[in-house]
């Protein structure tokens, strides 16, 4: 398979994801978050900067925990062109499997990977201020409108050594059609880990009761 096959199966890729339109103005609703027996409850807005305000809720470390998730979701939401983002880059195939097409970068992206998989990204591993993000993508949402990651996992690695610096992320989203746009937004993210004790815990957001801002 030649560099420019490659090229052109992951723009594919990249151009189905779901983004939302540059018009987006934001939207607000009640976040709700909870592990093991806590629970905190307030509400949020996310305006069209993707800053988002938590209100009502005291604990710092986890409105921190709250703004995090909502602005990593919308952070991927924004639509920005292939040609400014990967102009620089070629693909280079690295190995065709039923897992899917795996690729690794040359260019100004050097030693990013990708794999694609009916036309979804579906691992990523890409070098994020000093650290590797490492990403495995098992289920994803059709939305008719592009496709959005839905249960997957997520790891950081040590770009020198290459093991593991944080612990193995699993997450579970849902996701919600409001409006008249066909604009989807997080519903729920359920975050699966094993803490210090080797015990399962999960973290819950929930984000209910959602309107867009005009």
């Amino acid at each position: 398979m030649s560099e420019l096959d490659c090229k052109e199966i992951f723009q594919k890729a990249y151009e189905k994801r779901y983004t939302w339109n540059p018009d987006f103005g934001g939207y607000s609703g009640k976040c709700v978050f909870s592990v093991n027996s806590n629970s905190y409850e307030g509400e949020f807005f996310l305006g069209k900067d993707f800053k988002p305000d938590i209100q009502n809720i005291d604990d710092q470390d986890i409105v921190k925990s709250i703004s995090s998730q909502l602005f990593e979701v919308a952070i991927h939401r924004v639509k920005r062109n292939f040609e400014e983002i990967h102009s620089k880059n070629n693909f280079n195939l690295i190995k065709d499997s039923n897992s899917g097409i795996e690729m690794i970068v040359s260019g100004k992206s050097e030693g990013d990977k990708y794999r694609i998989k009916n036309n979804c990204i579906n691992m990523v591993y890409r070098k994020i201020h000093g650290t590797i993000i490492e990403i495995f993508v098992q289920e994803f949402l059709n939305t008719g409108s592009g496709f959005l990651s839905k249960k997957y996992t997520s790891q950081q690695i040590d770009p020198i050594t290459f093991k593991a610096k944080t612990k193995k992320l699993e997450y579970e989203d849902t996701f919600i059609n409001i409006g008249s746009k066909d604009i989807w937004l997080l519903n729920s993210r359920f975050i699966k880990y094993l803490n210090e004790n080797q015990e399962e815990e999960i973290q819950k957001f929930i984000f209910e009761d959602l309107c867009l801002l005009s």
